[in-house]
């Protein structure tokens, strides 16, 4: 009997690659987990109002708008959800990159839709957001990675909501980095964030295509521009990383004067993403809060359901969130 290949992943505009097919072309290959692990009782997740959750995604819908909260099946979606907030992700809801750790799908993205900023903007107001943030997919098929899209949807959502406070996640615009800087600092958010995601060793495992000191050029470059732009940037842990590797990631963030940091336990999503090596501990989260203040952060958000967007204004505004 001749053998069953597998099929190779589709090239077509638009598809979307998920699991297998998304990783499959990555430098380390992922072994399916044959028995996901099951969570310890300190990760205890917070289901939340389901009408609300309802109603804030009809208002997505509505604006043919995506957020992060569903497309990388993030744990705090019920809770943030409930309370009316949300983490709108622009550009469309496919990838170019394949991070083994995401549940955002691969392929080549659509073209980006021109009036997404003014959807994003009246979908902000619609919903009385006071604070909001807005991230993206990578788009390495765009010269200029998405700069100009993040500006166009600043400047909308500030002229319909005038004391909106903004926070913006972007990707490391690999290649572009100098041109992407030229055009943010025209249209700068209230706040920052890129991430890390993981420790130098990891990166290859972890972040193919990503490269750790250009994400630490872009914050620091971004805050030598606009210094009272606050900087921000988040990390997993549980996927193969010491303790020290953490730490020196946090060293390494102060020295390029970044002013705020979040760390979260990885939850794998499914079989085919990159396996889970352990549940890190509170005791050993709290450390890292402990010493991220040490450090001199102004903010350090630590803890097993603690993801970049999660309580994201009180950690702009100066309260602990851990």
């Amino acid at each position: 009997m001749a053998e069953l290949k597998t099929p190779k992943p589709s090239k077509k505009q638009g598809v979307k690659l998920r699991g297998e097919e998304k990783v499959a072309r990555i430098p380390i290959k992922v072994i399916p987990t044959e028995t996901m692990p099951k969570k310890p009782d300190w990760i205890r997740v917070t289901l939340g109002n389901n009408k609300e959750v309802t109603r804030i995604k009809e208002k997505l819908r509505g604006h043919k708008l995506h957020s992060v909260c569903e497309e990388a099946a993030c744990p705090n979606i019920g809770e943030c959800f409930s309370k009316g907030t949300a983490t709108f992700m622009i550009m469309g809801d496919i990838c170019t990159r394949r991070c083994p750790f995401c549940d955002v799908a691969h392929g080549r993205p659509n073209p980006l839709e021109t009036n997404e900023p003014v959807e994003l903007a009246e979908a902000i107001a619609d919903m009385n957001l006071r604070y909001v943030v807005i991230t993206s997919v990578d788009r390495d098929d765009l010269r200029d990675g998405g700069a100009q899209h993040f500006n166009n949807c600043i400047e909308e959502t500030r002229k319909r909501s005038p004391n909106i406070v903004i926070e913006t996640l972007v990707p490391d615009f690999r290649g572009r980095l100098d041109t992407a800087l030229d055009i943010m600092e025209k249209m700068p958010p209230d706040v920052l964030n890129h991430n890390l995601e993981t420790v130098p060793s990891l990166y290859k495992k972890v972040r193919p295509g990503a490269d750790y000191q250009l994400s630490l050029d872009l914050l620091k470059q971004f805050k030598a521009r606009k210094p009272e732009v606050k900087t921000k940037s988040g990390i997993m842990v549980g996927i193969g990383e010491t303790v020290e590797e953490v730490k020196q990631v946090m060293r390494d963030l102060r020295a390029h004067n970044v002013d705020m940091i979040t760390i979260g336990q990885y939850l794998q999503p499914s079989k085919n993403h990159l396996a889970l090596e352990e549940f890190i501990t509170p005791e050993q989260f709290k450390d890292y809060e402990d010493y991220g203040y040490e450090l001199g952060f102004e903010n350090v958000a630590s803890g097993p359901l603690v993801r970049s967007s999660y309580h994201a204004d009180k950690q702009a505004a100066g309260e602990r969130v851990s």
